[in-house]
């Protein structure tokens, strides 16, 4: 008899599981409350023709990444700014000289950080946050006016960590920021999007899999150690296993769907670990102005990364207090190039900027809020000139995953302060209840190198596959379908050189 699987959850988790679970035999069906599959994998258009991803942007370390692989094997286009200054603002608007010493001096920091927390992490207090790690460094700099200022710069810098978390810098725990670690390799910005991977990922399950959309899963029963899941539509489905790949928010704030009700112990642990709330706001121009005039050549360095660091002369909705951040898609190779800003927003702003984009309702109406929004930032640029066409933002496109009840409210998971057992709350979500059928997917229960990233959703679905395989008896020898490689398991070993959120050299991505 074959054995009939559910999966909650047409993710890049659950479509990974489908497709080793398709591989081996197994029936699978995949319940998806939305109208599509790819979960926050998604692309959106500008009306310059420009596909963009509405969730990630990154590919995070290239060490043996099977989604490097994939990116190769569709041709997709990767970049890398490594060798590029980046652009940094000071709180009165006017670039800073000395940024790549500040920038070298941060990730100096960031790194002595994580290796004083992977090797004194036992006995660390929970309580203190990177923040704190960083309120020290920075007191021992203080010794006259001029490293004072660089200290309080410094400072300023370290609080767009909150942009690759996706919560403020004081809410990161030390104890376990050695949970960050991430493949080896560069961090490459996916220039070509991840619609081609996506599609390539999905392929399997469209062929062979049960798929219903738009089936929101609101009870998961177990009745003598049957899954029956029940939908909120009155339908209900009867599985042999089902693997639940909902985002760690959607898990946090729907415990009560369970029953019987979920032990303790895996309660704790989905209560423990963060969950953030990064949001993306992408501001495309007629031409990038910030470039220089189009007939003449570029006077001023390309700078994949501008930051404005505590801008004095912003004005409300935001906050003098509230760093920005945008990648400059202009510098991206080739055909991948746009004239389009990317800013990465996160805490109080995030929440701000996609409850707005909820509650305005037309293209037209959101286009002009976001343009007034990010219009301080924007006229600190090179070039700027208020009365040109080429410096009015012709199109806005935002995120509002903070609204969005599938997202689990938010996006991509951290490690706060407070955390006692992170490591082991991990693992307890990892391990699942398999004496119930009942396992857990997502790149909250990814292998530590992988955490919070698309290659740990990938890993997590995969490895629950196995599992899933070895209990009935099948020798689960993973053929990828995708033909780039083969298994791509037993990624908890020794800690790498790379962070999630950076590379090694002080490349920032996230």
């Amino acid at each position: 008899m074959t054995t009939k699987t559910g999966i909650i959850g047409g993710g890049v988790s659950g479509l990974r599981c489908a497709d080793v679970l398709l591989q081996q035999g197994f029936q699978v069906t995949i319940l998806e409350a939305r109208d599509r599959l790819g979960g926050r994998m998604h692309q959106d258009t500008l009306p310059n023709g420009h596909i963009v991803d509405m969730g990630p942007n990154w590919i995070h370390g290239t060490d043996n990444n099977p989604i490097l692989d994939l990116a190769k094997m569709t041709k997709t286009a990767t970049h890398s700014w490594a060798d590029e200054a980046d652009a940094l603002y000071d709180d009165q608007g006017k670039r800073v000289s000395n940024a790549s010493e500040l920038s070298g001096t941060f990730w100096g920091i960031i790194m002595e950080a994580f290796k004083f927390s992977e090797h004194h992490g036992a006995t660390i207090d929970p309580s203190r946050s990177l923040w704190d790690f960083f309120l020290e460094k920075a007191s021992l700099m203080s010794k006259n006016d001029e490293e004072k200022r660089k200290a309080n710069m410094l400072l300023q810098i370290a609080e767009m960590w909150g942009a690759f978390i996706g919560t403020p810098i004081s809410r990161q725990s030390l104890k376990f920021f050695w949970l960050e670690e991430c493949i080896d390799g560069e961090n490459l910005f996916c220039a070509g999007t991840y619609q081609n991977i996506l599609a390539v990922i999905t392929k399997h399950a469209k062929e062979q899999a049960i798929i219903h959309l738009n089936t929101k899963v609101n009870r998961i029963e177990t009745e003598n150690g049957q899954p029956i899941l029940h939908t909120t539509n009155g339908g209900s489905f009867e599985f042999d296993e089902v693997v639940v790949t909902a985002p760690l928010g959607w898990l946090k704030k729907n415990k009560s769907v369970f029953n019987p009700e979920l032990p303790s112990r895996l309660t704790e642990a989905i209560d423990a670990i963060g969950y953030g709330n990064l949001e993306k706001v992408y501001v495309t121009f007629p031409r990038a102005f910030w470039q220089g005039p189009s007939d003449e050549p570029n006077k001023e360095p390309p700078a994949g990364f501008i930051q404005w660091l505590h801008p004095a002369y912003s004005k409300p909705p935001a906050s003098k207090d509230w760093n920005q951040e945008a990648v400059d898609l202009a510098t991206l190779p080739g055909a991948s190039a746009h004239p389009t800003l990317l800013f990465y927003i996160f805490g109080d702003q995030g929440s701000l900027i996609a409850k707005k984009w909820n509650d305005l309702h037309t293209e037209s109406q959101r286009t002009t809020w976001l343009a007034d929004y990010f219009q301080p930032y924007i006229s600190k640029l090179p070039h700027y000139d208020a009365a040109s066409k080429d410096c009015i933002p012709s199109y806005c496109l935002a995120t509002s995953w903070t609204t969005d009840d599938l997202a689990g409210n938010g996006s991509y998971s951290n490690f706060p302060v407070g955390l006692k057992e992170g490591d082991k709350d991990i693992e307890i979500m990892r391990e699942g209840l398999p004496d119930r059928n009942l396992w857990f997917a997502g790149e909250h229960t990814a292998p530590f190198v992988a955490l919070g990233t698309v290659t740990g959703a990938y890993w997590s679905g995969e490895m629950v596959a196995q599992r899933i395989a070895r209990k009935y008896g099948k020798e689960c020898e993973v053929l990828d379908s995708q033909n780039v490689g083969g298994s791509s398991t037993g990624h908890d070993g020794g800690k790498d050189v790379n962070v999630r959120g950076f590379a090694d050299d002080g490349l920032k991505t996230a």
